[in-house]
């Protein structure tokens, strides 16, 4: 890495570039008042690791050594919290201990993302395995709507349900959950922001209530359901359940939480970042059927990354609860048949298939419509359309967020009402203000947290909502029109081997919180250029410095079109500045260098 790139505080744009390709300029990584050269090399001198990794977690802001070593090797005994710092946590765990005790059965009331299917999944197969009979519910999207329901929650106890735990959701169903006061007790398990007093149950544990002080607040619903089997766990503990039987490793449910923290974009820093690194482990051994399936219909045959959970598992749960069954995916979760868990992935495998067809559908009039608002002077979007799939809105507003620099919001009108969701940039906290809305009067319901909220409306109301996003959101307007790259340091061609590559994955998982590191190849010739890959939108090249020299193999995804993919696949000699990743990549047994592209800028 060159030491002389990242000047202090990143006053001037990296490499000069104020605008790529891509739209967007280059800033140093490197946080006021931090020479990262000096901290850098101390920390590496200090724990013996290469340079390069000591200057890179100095970018980081992590200056001590003992940060440094929890960043590189993060623990569950060094990171995991005393369960009972959550509000409630002492008297959820009690409820739950009395109700494996007395053989119970609880139902568990789930959400149909990720997270809800993850932590459903965790909480039923732990009280599966201490005895406990479970019924697995989620409702049905378009049907039922997100959270707990009145008339589900009474035929959970017409079933004979005597607890009731609600995960990643509950926490603003108070109403519902009166339904069955004094027919079945209710613990939640939740993460979502609350407005006021938790509802008038057992136990609510969410690290965002209003009350509560753990400063857990950045955990994904799974990640407090298995604190809470922790917790649980310890209560029958000291009540001698255990004298006849073993107790469950709970660290084989870390697979499970992994999954959900990556896939609900919970920042990857502390115990969040343990749970990662030790859930991939788990994950790796690919002993949990379910998994093993899907890992396999994706077509993932390497050990898994957190880019795995991102991208192949996680958008194959999240189809069925878009647009197929709601409880597929907690199906495949739950399921210890491998023949039944290929069936179910090779289900949910076709439905991700559909969602992407129906996304496409929507994807270029909401971008083209955003557009035009934007042009408009509008400070958030807000666009809709008729019959637009209200299980895929989600997705079509991330796609405007990532391309417009913008919060979106992204809503399917059917029957005069509008059903949406919106995604925000870091910032500006979207959640409050789809809270606030729906206090307003403009929204029949709402809520959410600052990246991600859901919403419904009356059709009439549409405009009113506009107008309350770009009241609230108006500090959007100062903002590019693409996010700033941050990156980290310059490499040369002939620097790019396999070994550096190797030791920039020490600073993996990568993920919110915790970019994968920017790197930039100055003064590059494309030699060769091809585009390869379904429907040819991946575009791969081979590269020599400006002077000749070694080559090296770099690829871009997803550059079906663009400035970018044009001047790569141009192969007139432009010499071009690259930004991107160093990965090493396995093929065959062999293990080599090659540079993922994600902008470019004319030198």
């Amino acid at each position: 890495m060159d030491d002389a790139t990242p000047s202090e505080g990143g006053a001037s744009p990296a490499l000069g570039v104020a605008r790529s390709l891509g739209g967007r300029r280059w800033i140093w990584r490197a946080p006021p008042g931090l020479t990262l050269e000096r901290t850098g090399m101390g920390i590496a001198q200090r724990l013996g690791v290469p340079e390069i990794v000591g200057r890179l977690l100095a970018g980081r802001g992590i200056a001590s050594d003992a940060a440094a070593g929890d960043f590189l090797e993060p623990t569950l005994r060094a990171l995991m919290p005393d369960p009972d710092v959550l509000t409630d946590m002492p008297a959820a765990a009690a409820r739950l201990a009395d109700a494996v005790q007395r053989g119970e059965t609880v139902a568990v009331f789930g959400d149909y993302d990720v997270d809800g299917a993850c932590s459903g999944a965790l909480m039923a197969s732990f009280l599966r395995g201490l005895g406990c009979d479970t019924i697995s519910y989620v409702p049905d999207r378009l049907a039922e709507g997100y959270g707990p329901n009145a008339n589900a929650l009474r035929a959970l106890v017409a079933r004979g349900a005597t607890l009731i735990v609600c995960v990643d959701c509950g926490t603003a169903a108070a109403d519902a959950l009166a339904a069955v006061e004094g027919q079945a007790d209710v613990v939640v398990l939740d993460h979502h922001k609350a407005e006021g007093p938790p509802p008038a149950v057992a136990a609510t544990v969410n690290p965002n209530r209003l009350d509560d002080t753990s400063g857990l607040g950045n955990l994904c619903a799974a990640a407090i359901a298995f604190i809470t089997t922790v917790a649980t766990q310890r209560v029958l503990r000291g009540r001698g359940f255990f004298a006849r039987m073993s107790e469950p490793d709970l660290r084989e449910q870390l697979d499970l939480v992994a999954l959900a923290t990556v896939c609900d974009v919970m920042p990857l820093a502390g115990l969040n970042r343990a749970f990662v690194t030790q859930g991939l482990k788990v994950m790796a051994r690919r002993q949990r059927a379910g998994i093993a399936a899907l890992l396999e219909v994706a077509g993932v045959k390497e050990r898994p990354s957190a880019m795995t959970l991102g991208f192949a598992l996680g958008p194959r749960i999240n189809a069925a609860g878009r647009i197929s069954e709601s409880d597929l995916g907690l199906r495949l979760l739950l399921c210890d048949d491998e023949i039944d868990a290929r069936g179910l992935a090779a289900t949910l495998d076709s439905v991700n298939r559909q969602r992407q067809a129906v996304e496409a559908g929507m994807l270029d009039q909401a971008l083209e419509a955003a557009d035009a608002q934007l042009q408009a002077g509008h400070a958030a979007v807000l666009v809709h359309g008729a019959q637009w799939h209200p299980g895929v809105v989600g997705i079509v507003a991330g796609r405007i967020k990532e391309r417009f620099n913008r919060p979106a919001c992204v809503a399917g009108v059917a029957d005069g009402i509008a059903k949406g969701s919106g995604r925000s940039v870091a910032g500006l906290d979207l959640g409050a203000v789809v809270i606030a809305a729906r206090q307003h009067g403009i929204l029949n319901t709402g809520g959410g947290h600052a990246m991600a909220a859901g919403f419904s409306l009356s059709e009439s109301r549409l405009a009113d909502f506009h107008a309350f996003l770009d009241e609230r959101l108006a500090a959007a307007r100062l903002l590019p029109s693409a996010a700033d790259l941050a990156v980290e340091g310059t490499l040369a061609i002939a620097g790019c081997t396999t070994e550096l590559a190797q030791q920039i994955t020490r600073l993996a998982p990568f993920g919110n919180g915790n970019d994968e590191p920017v790197m930039l190849l100055p003064r590059v010739r494309v030699v060769r250029a091809d585009r390869v890959g379904k429907e040819a939108a991946t575009v791969r090249v081979y590269l020599e410095g400006e002077g000749g020299g070694p080559r090296l193999k770099a690829v871009m995804f997803r550059a079906r079109d663009g400035a970018v993919a044009e001047a790569l696949m141009s192969r007139d000699g432009t010499i071009l500045h690259l930004a991107g990743h160093l990965r090493a990549e396995e093929w065959n047994g062999s293990t080599t260098p090659s540079f993922i592209i994600t902008d470019a800028a004319r030198a």
